[in-house]
Order: C-alpha cells, then structure tokens, then sequence
C-alpha cells in the first residue's frame, strides 16, 4: 500500500506567491468534513481567506493582542520570551491561503451523566472529559484537510500558537457562529525551498501489541 501522501505531509512556513484556486480550496474541505467526529456532531466550520488585506489584518489583530497581553507582564523573561517568538504565529501572512478552523465542544462524553449521577470521584469525571471527543472531532478534520492538501501538492502548518488571540482572529474577518471558537490557522500554498521535518520517534517507542 503506498501511503507517500501521509509520510510526505511536512510543517511548511515558507510560499509561493501563487493563488489557491477555490475548487482546490472546496477539495481540501470536502476532505475536511468527511472525517469521523463523535456522534457525528460535526462540530466544524472553516473559513478560508484569501484576500492578502484580509490576512494582513489578522496577522494585524495577532501582534496588537500580543503587544496588548505583553504589556501586563511583570516577569521580563517571560515578556521577552513571549513577545520574541511572535514572528512564529504570524508567519501565515506570508500564504496565499489562510484557512481558519473553528469548533465548539458543547458534546457531553458518553457515560459523563452517568459517573455525576452516582457521585463518582473528581478524579473519575476528569478523566473521561480529558479524553474530550470535540477536540478529538476537529483534530480528526484538520489532518484529513492538511492530507488532502499534500496530496494535492500543498504546503500546510497546523498553527495554534495564536490561538490566544482567537476572539480577535474571529473578529477580523466577522466571524459570530455561535458557541464556535478558533482551534486552528492552517496557512496553505505552494512549497517555497525546501522543507525540514523533526525526526520522528521510533514505532518500537511509540507501538505496544498485546
């Protein structure tokens, strides 16, 4: 079985130029909703940008959240820290694309009731929602999108480092789905130079057959 367009599938953060045609922007989230979510929920609506004043603006509403939280910041190691690396939430306005991924997680885990019902412990009822099956929903669209779009020769980033500014982000381009949040930014576009991914950990470390 030749699985190349899984092993193939890399963290690009440089673009071409080049537009990504709607049809091929229509593939990548048809590809996105037939992923498996739990109960069939569904719990994702994506907004694809690709209008450049429409990314400058929210890369904009990324740097003013940053300046904006970095200014109460009392530890200077912290601020500094935080402050240094926005360049590598921001990035994404350099892709032709910029699809943003949002969620909700109003879905209650089966037997959730049940353990409040018979007064199970704390520790019982953090487990089951730690689980959490709605992040579980949109991680399982957001790797058929980025999947889909390797496959069709695109670059891709699973970003969420902005996700602190994801009121701000969903503001920017009047996004108001009630009870939906920002889970991911997905910049896409054609590769530009050459991509390097981390080394992966081996299967013996990461597999147990029983």
């Amino acid at each position: 079985m030749n699985l190349d367009f899984l092993f193939n599938r890399q963290s690009v953060r440089k673009f071409k130029e080049d537009a990504v045609p709607t049809c091929d922007i229509k593939e990548m989230i048809k590809a996105a909703s037939v992923a498996p979510s739990a109960k069939n929920v569904q719990n994702w609506h994506f907004v694809a940008v690709t209008q450049k004043d429409m990314i400058d603006k929210i890369a904009k509403a990324v740097e003013d959240k940053n300046a904006s939280l970095a200014e109460n910041i009392t530890d200077e190691k912290m601020k500094t820290n935080f402050t240094k690396f926005l360049r590598f939430s921001t990035f994404f306005k350099n892709a032709p694309c910029v699809i943003l991924v949002f969620t909700e997680d109003s879905y209650i885990p089966t037997g959730l009731d049940v353990l409040e019902n018979i007064n199970a412990s704390n520790e019982d009822i953090e487990l089951l929602k730690r689980a959490n099956p709605a992040i579980q929903s949109i991680g399982s669209a957001i790797e058929n999108l980025i999947t889909a779009a390797t496959a069709m020769d695109y670059g891709t980033c699973w970003m969420t480092s902005q996700n602190y500014a994801g009121k701000e982000i969903a503001k920017a381009v009047d996004f108001n789905k009630d009870g939906y949040f920002l889970a991911a930014t997905i910049p896409v576009g054609r590769l530009e130079g050459e991509a390097k991914s981390p080394k992966k950990k081996e299967l013996d470390e990461i597999l147990t057959i029983i």
